[in-house]
């Protein structure tokens, strides 16, 4: 890496654009850069790794870059630093504004903050053009970071060499030493490594102990099932030995269990004996009982039977009579058969002879059946009469048809007559009415035309009014934002001068008799500090930086809510102009109602245009209609006089035939219900007489039929007969005390029914008794032979899984011991680790070995050859192993301390590391190369002969086409180095000036 040109603009110090030419200091190989304290010497270093890494080193760094800005600054001047350099061959330029809070634009008051900004452009070789890469904050830090290799830390160590780091680097103890190597070589992987394998150990102890609690469950669980005869193991999860000692607990507790199983299965047997003999003394119990009582029963259902003998005889003797008089029946139902029918005929013979006139009323079927035919022969006359009676109606039909049609044509006539005088005055007003729609329609699309500018206008001005109402409450956030955040910017740095205040009783806190103090170094502590009451600690102090940071956060949002509000503002006041809301509401109203009006007006030229092609197809119609009325009025008089000849013969004709009626349909009426009632009369006459000979028959058979039965008279055996329910109830009763009086015959006759009816009495309670305690017997016996079996497949079962259990958990007691031994040996616990090193401390110590021996090649010219930097893997105390750093004096040929070197000589010793540290991190960074380095400050400190040596060394480095910046106020610098880049300090800002380079 090598830089070019660096250009700031109100940065730190500095309030206008100062700008430094390295290509021309880099090409003397060794520059100075020098001025009085204060004037920002630092803050050129500072300016290079912003431009690189968005960020300035150390504590500076605060506030999200707003402290970057220069208080000498003009109001309107953005902070801004723009870097040129070469890095892996590719000449790049970097510039970078912070955020920055301006003055708010136009007449506002107040400030507004913009945000940050980078840019990163590539010089093109071959066109000599910048070409623009990315303007991504996170972009361009990647690729910085990845071109250099470096993180801003190693950058700050490796390129800008700080004023007093590395001292303290020689001097520390092993622990500080240990975090600035770890930050520069980036050991977090191996520290990742101890803590993952510690992860692991734990994990699989955990496991370890998981499956042990399993196996101990299940020992109680095999416990509970034995019925505590078993006794588990008094072992904890993860003790030796535990899988064991379960095994052979399960082991005897399921031979003991097995053992009971046995005895329990020959209790079970014998109680299954004594029942079944019970069950076989019940059944022989319970048959005799049967048949003692089925005797019993038989002897009174025969008392029942003979008790019920007279009985049974009476409707033996009626069953038999009704049978006899099944034989008449047919002959009754024929009887009453035809007396109903009679009955029938001679009543509708009343009915239709009332009917009848009285000199009708006693003549027989002949005479009212000759009387019908004379009716019929007078009714068929009267057809003629009837259709010229239908012919007369018709005729009055169609006079009076003429008479409408002929008034139809008379109106019909006058109306077109009427309408056709208005027709001139009514077609002018129609055509009036479509030229008045036209002229609205013009006028509504010359309104359309003006409507939607008035409208964005009317709809910019709200906007205009609710965006200025928005605008004052984002400035009154804005404003309270910034109060919050001043508040809590000054709250932190009240904290943080408290903390610093009581600084030396938290320090003092650590301090340990035996220990070097980091302030004095002294190993006796007798008047340590002590915090006071009300003492800030760093967590405190970190809560109120993270307050200040939030609030910054808010203000700046709210900053920039204002801002997007006011733009919006200014456009919507750009829009709608200085004219008021209300007017121009009141404007868009009255075009809105001009143009609705002229809109309404011209939606009626479809309607005035169809109303004309309507009147005027009326006006043809009603020309057509006064033809046609003529000409039917013409036809209709020769119709009308031939109608009239018609009617005047029809009317002689009907006066003959109708006589005394109203009309021939009367008269036909009346001669129709004669002929009916005379033909009713005559056919139930002739039924009437049918009806009685049938009865009479029927009198004689049913007589007979009953004397060949056996019975007096037809009544005897009418009484006789019974229904088909009676029947079937009678011959019920009859067949079940047959059947009784068998099956009691039949039981009286078992021989060992006999028998058991001569036998004492059964006791059928002490036979069930006995059976029943046997039955339970058996029920108990089984229940302990299933609880038996049920505990010895239950122990099986838990010792089958403890077994498995104890298999599955072999290869997890063989990882964790496997990894518990490596996490202990990584994390320098272990006995097998006798340096009890970590495995970062490790690395580490591999790495200052790296660079004692890069260090020495340039301690040694330094120092004349008398000095050697050697790394130590010695424990000091209690801190790490492995990271001592010790110098060999080659006069004395003893190792020391390096505490022991002399100021002069800890400032070269530290310088000789510095560079060495630059060189093994360079190569760790891939081998970019560097060929600018900065050294601040310490050369006071060295004589002149020692000054000569190390202005050598570093002389040296240009061997390796390398320049290198030394910031240093030291007087006699300015003598030995030409080239020099001086800042001038002044009430205005500082300056820079660049001399000896040309």
């Amino acid at each position: 890496m090598r830089l070019h040109r660096l250009d700031m603009t109100a940065f730190g110090p500095f309030g206008s654009t100062q700008s430094v030419d390295f290509g021309e200091l880099s090409a003397a190989g060794l520059f100075l850069l020098h001025g009085p304290t204060g004037a920002g010497k630092t803050s050129v270093l500072d300016a290079v790794c912003y431009a690189l890494y968005g960020s300035v080193p150390g504590a500076r760094q605060s506030g999200q870059g707003m402290t970057l800005r220069s208080d000498h600054a003009a109001p309107g001047v953005r902070t801004e630093v723009t870097l040129e350099l070469t890095a892996a061959g590719r000449r790049l330029e970097i510039t970078r504004q912070p955020p920055w809070e301006r003055p708010k634009k136009g007449r506002r008051a107040g400030t507004t903050v913009d945000k940050a900004q980078t840019w990163l452009r590539e010089r093109d070789a071959a066109s000599g053009t910048w070409k623009d890469l990315s303007r991504s904050h996170q972009e361009i830090g990647e690729e910085i970071t990845q071109l250099l290799g470096m993180s801003r830390e190693q950058f700050c160590q490796v390129v800008l060499l700080p004023q007093g780091d590395f001292a303290r680097f020689l001097r520390a103890d092993a622990e500080a030493r240990g975090k600035l190597l770890g930050r520069l070589f980036d050991t977090r992987r191996f520290a990742d490594v101890e803590k993952r394998l510690a992860e692991r150990r734990r994990a699989a102890e955990s496991r370890v102990r998981e499956g042990d609690a399993d196996l101990l469950a299940d020992a109680h669980r095999m416990q509970q099932a034995a019925g505590g005869s078993m006794e588990p193991p008094e072992l904890t999860p993860g003790e030796p030995g535990l899988a064991e000692a379960v095994l052979g607990a399960a082991a005897v507790a399921r031979s003991t269990a097995r053992e009971q199983l046995t005895a329990a299965r020959c209790r079970l047997a014998t109680a299954e004996s004594a029942l079944a003999d019970a069950g076989r003394v019940l059944d022989v119990v319970r048959e005799r009982d049967r048949l003692q009582r089925r005797f019993a029963e038989a002897r009174e259902r025969a008392d029942r039977l003979r008790e019920r003998s007279g009985a049974h005889h009476e409707e033996r003797t009626r069953m038999e009579r009704a049978r006899k008089a099944e034989t008449v029946a047919p002959a009754l139902d024929l009887r009453d058969s035809a007396g109903a029918e009679h009955a029938r005929a001679a009543g509708a013979e009343l009915r239709a002879r009332a009917l009848l006139p009285a000199s009708l009323a006693d003549a027989g079927a002949a005479g009212l059946a000759a009387a019908a035919r004379r009716a019929a022969e007078e009714l068929g006359g009267l057809e003629s009469a009837r259709r010229a009676e239908r012919r007369l109606t018709e005729l009055l039909g169609e006079r009076a048809d003429l008479d409408r049609r002929e008034r139809a044509d008379d109106e019909a006539r006058e109306d077109a007559e009427t309408w056709l005088a208005d027709w001139e005055e009514t077609r002018a007003g129609l055509q009036a009415g479509i030229e008045s729609a036209q002229q609205a329609a013009t006028t509504a699309r010359e309104l359309a035309v003006r409507r939607d500018p008035a409208r964005q206008r009317l709809n910019a001005a709200r906007l205009r009014d609710r965006l200025a109402v928005d605008t004052e409450a984002a400035e009154e956030q804005a404003r309270a934002a910034r109060e919050r955040a001043l508040a809590a910017k000054q709250h932190w740095l009240d904290l943080k001068e408290q903390r610093l205040n009581g600084i030396a009783a938290e320090l003092a806190a650590g301090l340990t008799d035996g220990d070097p103090c980091a302030v004095c170094g002294a190993t006796e502590h007798p008047a340590p500090a002590r915090k006071v009451a009300g003492h800030v600690d760093r967590e405190t102090e970190e809560r109120a930086l993270a307050g200040h940071q939030r609030a910054e956060d808010h203000r700046a949002e709210a900053e920039q809510r204002l801002g997007a509000v006011r733009e919006a503002l200014a456009a919507a006041s750009a829009e709608a102009g200085d004219t008021t809301t209300e007017q121009l509401s009141r404007a868009v109203h009255e075009l809105e109602q001009q143009y609705a009006q002229a809109r309404d007006a011209a939606s009626a030229l479809h309607a005035e245009q169809e109303r004309l092609r309507r009147a005027e197809d009326e006006h043809e119609l009603r020309i057509t209609a006064q033809r046609e009325a003529a000409v039917r009025a013409a036809s209709r008089v020769g119709h009308r006089e031939r109608l009239d000849r018609e009617h005047a013969a029809l009317e002689e004709e009907l006066a003959q035939a109708r006589g005394d009626a109203t009309s021939v349909a009367a008269r036909a009426a009346q001669l129709e219900r004669s002929v009916g009632l005379l033909t009713d009369a005559a056919d139930t006459a002739r039924a009437a007489e049918d009806a009685a000979q049938r009865l009479k028959e029927a009198d004689a058979r049913l007589a007979d039929a009953a004397f060949r039965a056996g019975f007096d008279t037809p009544g005897a055996a009418a009484e006789a007969l019974l229904d088909d329910a009676a029947h079937r109830e009678l011959q019920r009763r009859l067949d079940a005390w047959q059947h009784e009086e068998a099956a009691v015959r039949a039981v009286l006759a078992e021989p060992e029914t006999v028998a058991a009816a001569q036998q004492p009495p059964a006791d059928l309670g002490s036979a069930q008794r006995a059976a029943e305690d046997a039955d339970r017997r058996v029920r108990e016996a089984a229940s302990a032979r299933d609880a038996a079996d049920r505990c010895c497949a239950e122990l099986d079962r838990l010792s089958a899984r403890a077994a498995a259990s104890v298999r599955r958990l072999g290869p997890l007691r063989e990882e964790y011991d496997r990894v518990a031994r490596m996490a202990g040996l990584t994390a320098g616990t272990s006995a097998d680790n006798e340096r009890k090193m970590r495995l970062e401390s490790y690395v580490l110590a591999a790495r200052l070995e790296q660079v004692a021996a890069a260090a020495t090649v340039r301690l040694h010219r330094m120092s004349s050859g008398r000095y050697t930097l050697v790394h130590s893997d010695d424990r000091t105390g209690r801190g790490r192993s492995g990271l001592g750093l010790h110098v060999v004096d080659a006069w004395t040929g003893r190792e020391r301390d390096t505490a022991t070197l002399s100021g002069g000589e800890t400032f070269f010793a530290s310088l000789a590391l510095a560079l060495g540290l630059a060189d093994v991190v360079t190569d760790e960074a891939g081998g970019v190369r560097l060929d600018t380095l900065f050294i601040d400050e310490g050369f006071g400190s060295l004589d002149d002969q020692t000054l000569d040596e190390v202005l050598d060394v570093l002389d040296s480095l240009r061997e390796r086409d390398r320049s290198v910046g030394i910031v240093s106020h030291v007087a006699d610098l300015r003598r030995r180095i030409h080239a020099q880049l001086e800042v001038v300090k002044g009430r205005s800002g500082s300056e820079l000036r660049q001399r000896g380079t040309r």
